[in-house]
């Protein structure tokens, strides 16, 4: 297979380069090269797609393409490269998201969930339109290709190696090196929430196969379903922690400045609003029907935490508590 990446730099994008190349496909890679390096064995086209001609490096000449991925989040620059590579190209995998859905008050939810509107415009100025800027992407590819010719994976929260928000890598890294006495470890108190995380790696692999296939459809490409309460117990056995587990209810977090998700001074894969809820409860049956395959969720922890191992000590984390900050809370809470 012929595959174009656009992008190839960052950690899905490069994660789908890699698996391709290691299934013996020809990779080509179109980036600004501001993120990093392709993988070893890829193709670099320099391009930015922002620009009205940023893709003339893949479409000059029709050189023709057995399929194209691709991660965007800008409304414009997914037009854009619809609009180039459709002559060019036989199919196009298109990574979404969960943030699509309109509601994710439900559980146990599937691809049925109404969606947002789409963006009015070419480009998302924040994130806060995230969800609504991905399905006009989505609606731009679909209406470009069709559906017989296009992949939507709407992706859950992607964890592993090169977790450069911190969510999948900051319990396991915590429970290694716990802040509070004892080695007492804050969390929040609600172990039944939904949540699931599926590993960059997986989704990877099932994306190339996908488009190595020529599958079309819209699919939920999520972990397998699980709760907060089940991953922080694989981030425990994971770190082979065995201190104290400190619970406290989401009101007294709130009045003591802890914030949901991520973000500073946060603890991530926890939201308390019951409206948010059903984010991370979709069941993913459809992909996993369609050839999606999910490692185990330590093992996803496991390398999310050898990446935060990793970071460089002058890089900032981008979640969790400082460390005087989740300690000074434990002492609140008695420990």
């Amino acid at each position: 297979m012929r595959l174009l990446v656009l992008g190839g730099t960052a950690m899905l994008g490069r994660a789908v380069a890699e698996q391709a190349v290691a299934d013996g496909h020809e990779v080509t890679c179109l980036a600004r090269g501001v993120a990093g390096a392709v993988p070893e064995g890829v193709q670099w086209v320099q391009g930015d797609r922002d620009l009205a001609d940023g893709l003339a490096g893949v479409t000059d000449g029709g050189r023709p393409w057995d399929a194209v991925i691709d991660v965007a989040r800008q409304p414009g620059q997914v037009r854009r490269a619809v609009a180039a590579l459709e002559p060019v190209s036989d199919h196009f995998v298109f990574v979404s998201t969960g943030n699509v859905y309109a509601d994710h008050s439900g559980l146990a939810t599937d691809e049925s969930v109404p969606l947002l509107s789409p963006l009015d415009g070419d480009v998302m100025a924040d994130m806060s339109v995230y969800g609504e800027a991905k399905v006009a992407c989505e609606a731009a590819v679909l209406d470009g290709f069709g559906a017989d010719r296009t992949l939507i994976a709407r992706a859950g929260l992607i964890g592993g190696p090169g977790d450069a928000s911190g969510r999948s890598g900051w319990y396991p890294w915590r429970f290694a090196h716990p802040a509070g006495a004892g080695g007492a470890v804050l969390t929040p108190d609600d172990p039944d929430l939904p949540m699931s995380i599926i590993d960059v790696r997986d989704l990877a692999a099932w994306l190339v196969r996908c488009a190595d296939g020529g599958t079309s459809g819209v699919f939920d490409a999520f972990g397998e379903p699980d709760t907060l309460g089940g991953l922080l117990s694989a981030a425990r056995e994971v770190a082979g922690h065995d201190g104290p587990v400190v619970p406290a209810s989401a009101a007294w977090l709130a009045e003591h400045g802890v914030q949901e998700w991520m973000g500073e001074d946060s603890l991530p894969l926890w939201v308390s609003d019951p409206d948010l809820r059903g984010f991370g409860s979709h069941t993913g049956a459809a992909a996993r029907a369609a050839g999606l395959r999910n490692r185990p969720v330590t093992d996803t922890l496991r390398d999310a935490a050898a990446y935060e191992e990793g970071r460089e000590v002058s890089e900032p984390r981008r979640c969790g508590l400082r460390d005087d900050k989740e300690r000074e809370l434990l002492r609140l809470l008695g420990h």
